[in-house]
């Protein structure tokens, strides 16, 4: 979808080094640095007014994860030790390599071009079945396609090499930027701007694939080139250097474990086949499949709320959840583990009724 964006009050909101409130989610070990207050903001107030948010997408079950994710509880999973602080007025991206026309972009340059808003879930690859590495927020920006093809991008560029402030590496195949998909270079995260936990002052978001090889935070440069002439960070250490997202499906309620009483009780979560859609949901009890209801499809680059009422009778019980895509694809029961590129099965959870 489009949207008009004040470009004037956006970039005097964004002027100097913003810093924001750090998500609460870090992976692989690595940890929000304390070195800097993140809990204030040299930001001005939003800038970017966001739509409302699409007719019936939430379901207002509790416990259900919200549709849009709160930047603060965003999952964060990147190399930084220490939350880079890169301000607008120095920031540049330099687009090279299989190109015929080198382009270097200010952020000046970057909000005179056509801004657009999109929702997206990002996910993880080392997100597990179930688990909390998932998160879908509404990005403003403008297409990267766009700015790419001001490069002339020569034939045989396979992938697209991605360097941050730091140097940290990630390849993204060309093509799934280049085909119509909203691929973005966001300035602006559920309208705000972008904190500097999730790439302040600009960041990539390409949906329907996880992370490792797409979501670039605080992007500089980008290298056009092939697969074979250059491994990305993630790729050298055993991770497929393409890598479309799963289609998955999690159970947040009731929780694992929890005691439950006999009668009606909601099992509840989020389903995400991102930029396939999702077409319907499967809830197990104790074996037996019975379907879900489903909140509206926002875009087919979003989670998918569901529900289904349970009659629940006294004992120990398994419960499971399935999706099944806009392809006809129904996720498979082959329990993975993340590595190489995303974890499979079903999300199982056991509950008590008493």
């Amino acid at each position: 979808m489009t949207s008009t964006i004040n470009r004037r009050k956006f970039v005097a909101a964004a002027g100097g080094t913003a810093v924001a409130a750090a998500a609460a989610g870090v992976g692989g070990g690595l940890l929000i640095s304390k070195r800097f207050d993140m809990s204030t903001s040299t930001a001005a107030p939003p800038a970017i007014k966001p739509a409302p948010v699409p007719k019936d997408v939430s379901l207002n079950i509790p416990g259900l994860s919200p549709f849009y994710t709160p930047d603060a509880t965003f999952y964060r999973v990147d190399t930084s030790l220490v939350i880079p602080q890169v301000s607008s007025q120095a920031w540049q991206l330099r687009i090279h390599g299989m190109v015929d026309r080198p382009v270097t972009l200010t952020f000046d340059d970057l909000m005179k071009l056509p801004m657009v808003e999109h929702d997206i879930t990002l996910t993880c690859v080392s997100e597990s079945v179930g688990g909390g590495y998932i998160g879908n927020a509404r990005w403003q920006g403008t297409l990267l396609a766009n700015v790419l093809r001001r490069a002339g991008i020569q034939p045989g560029a396979q992938q697209i090499v991605m360097r941050d402030v730091n140097g940290m590496t990630i390849g993204v195949a060309t093509d799934p930027v280049m085909d119509g998909r909203a691929s973005m270079l966001a300035i602006g995260m559920n309208g705000q701007v972008l904190p500097a936990a999730h790439g302040f002052p600009v960041r990539v978001v390409v949906p329907g694939l996880y992370g490792y090889v797409s979501a670039t935070k605080w992007v500089v440069d980008m290298q056009l080139t092939t697969f074979g002439a250059f491994d990305a960070y993630w790729v050298k250490r055993g991770w497929s250097q393409q890598a479309p997202i799963k289609t998955e499906s999690r159970i947040d309620v009731p929780k694992a474990s929890g005691g439950l009483s006999p009668g009606r009780v909601t099992i509840a979560g989020v389903a995400w086949a991102q930029h396939k859609g999702i077409e319907a949901v499967e809830v197990s009890v104790d074996g037996t499949w019975y379907p879900a209801k489903l909140a509206a499809q926002d875009t087919i680059d979003t989670w998918r709320q569901w529900y289904y009422v349970w009659d629940a009778t006294a004992g120990p019980h398994t419960l499971q959840v399935r999706a099944t895509d806009q392809t006809g694809y129904t996720q498979t029961a082959v329990a993975h583990q993340p590595e190489p590129n995303g974890a499979t099965g079903y999300h199982t959870i056991k509950v008590n009724v008493t």
